[in-house]
């Protein structure tokens, strides 16, 4: 798949404003990974007390965004998209590591890159850039699940 915009990431995830953190996928292969794009701009709610001096993203919503780009790409692998019985869920993060601050105006690349299956975890792992430098990386654990 090339490039899906707002409204193919809308269908294939239940979040919303102003929690949804993936603006554009810019490249998948179903099952294997996903590249996608989170344009960070200053209108973000997170900015208001982080920090007001210097604006920083905070680095758990990187995590988030990186997860969300899991969740893609684990729903368009299962051919499915979230409803009201099941989603998926992050279930682990580790190794996570932050290299560099993400500040408005920058734009985070996201890749995810599906490792395995093992009983129902699916694992993988995780990097966000800006102009081409790692500015996190994470193995991650997503889960489907009931969602009552």
């Amino acid at each position: 798949m090339e490039s899906s915009g707002i409204k193919e990431i809308l269908d294939l995830l239940p979040h919303r404003y102003p929690f949804l953190l993936v603006d554009r996928i810019t490249e998948m292969e179903s099952g294997v990974y996903l590249k996608a794009i989170k344009n960070v701009t200053i209108n973000e709610p997170y900015f208001i007390g982080h920090f007001p001096q210097k604006p920083v993203m905070p680095g758990v919503l990187i995590i988030e965004a990186l997860a969300q780009a899991t969740g893609l790409l684990a729903f368009e692998a299962i051919g499915r998209t979230p409803d009201s019985k099941k989603l998926i869920y992050l279930v682990g993060i580790d190794n996570a590591r932050f290299k560099s601050p993400v500040e408005p105006g920058d734009q985070i690349e996201l890749f995810v890159e599906h490792v395995k299956n093992s009983r129902g975890i699916w694992k993988f792992k995780a990097q966000a850039l800006v102009a081409g430098n790692v500015v996190a990386s994470a193995d991650l654990m997503c889960a489907e699940k009931d969602a009552e």
